[in-house]
């Protein structure tokens, strides 16, 4: 009897602090979900009146809604960079046995999370100020690419290595080139892979601030990440009523992807092949 008091307990005990786990992390999202409803929105999380004036006000502004479509061609870039390079440098590295092959990219690996994208700015901004990409949009899209592309190689290759290269033999049998090969016969395998480097890298640029607040001068080009830095009052105070609303247009694209690629992939990986 006593057992079984004992592990009732237990039970109702993971169960209230698993529900007051949820609770904390559902709370600002439950905010974020109802603030831009709400025609006068609070710190606290409150029912609101359910009115569209936020989004009318924040169409109002000359840079919200045109910051949106920046973050998208920015990010889209990237993960199309970032995709196709470290892809084909992956499979490169796969399948070519090179000296040194295995040093040189965990090497790459190290610096790029050593060296962080903060560290390197100054450089960064002198090398495009002398190539003439300040207030450039590819300006960007070259860096951020350059940032991620070493941690996409990385992950990517595994997915190249734990392909069957029987198909790719066929292919070679029957006279393929090398790039038939990796288009029609191996990237339906590491589709999974691609995806994920996909939406891990529009996440990173998505969310980024730094680099496009230092090489973008015009307004207009500026990402919804910066353009969000400036929804404050004139005394400093941050407008509830833009910042609530924006932050969830802002945070819908990322969400919907997400939930896109894992029902089409699942996120369930063994090396390039889906389980």
């Amino acid at each position: 009897m006593n057992t079984t008091v004992s592990h009732l307990l237990g039970r109702i005990g993971r169960y209230v602090f698993l529900s007051a786990v949820l609770g904390f992390f559902a709370i600002p999202l439950l905010w974020l979900a109802t603030a831009p409803f709400d025609s006068t929105p609070k710190i606290t999380t409150s029912m609101p009146d359910f009115a569209l004036d936020n989004f009318r006000a924040l169409l109002d502004n000359p840079y919200a809604v045109e910051s949106l479509l920046n973050s998208v061609w920015l990010a889209g870039g990237t993960a199309i960079l970032v995709v196709v390079f470290a892809a084909l440098a992956a499979y490169a590295l796969s399948r070519v046995r090179i000296p040194g092959r295995d040093a040189l990219l965990y090497g790459l690996l190290l610096l790029s999370s050593i060296v962080t994208g903060t560290a390197t700015m100054v450089p960064l901004f002198e090398l495009a100020f002398r190539l003439n990409l300040i207030d450039s949009r590819l300006g960007v899209i070259l860096i951020m690419s350059g940032g991620l592309l070493p941690a996409a190689i990385f992950i990517l290759k595994d997915f190249m290595d734990s392909t069957p290269t029987s198909y790719e033999e066929s292919a070679r049998v029957f006279g393929a080139s090398p790039l038939q090969i990796v288009r029609h016969i191996v990237v339906p395998v590491v589709r999974p892979g691609l995806a994920t480097v996909a939406v891990w890298a529009v996440a990173n640029v998505w969310g980024n601030f730094l680099v496009p607040y230092l090489l973008l001068r015009s307004p207009d080009k500026a990402p919804a990440a910066v353009i969000m830095y400036t929804l404050y009052t004139e005394g400093g105070q941050a407008d509830l009523r833009l910042l609530s609303t924006f932050s969830l247009l802002y945070s819908l694209p990322v969400v919907l992807m997400f939930i896109f690629v894992s029902t089409r992939y699942g996120f369930r990986f063994h090396g390039g092949i889906k389980r």
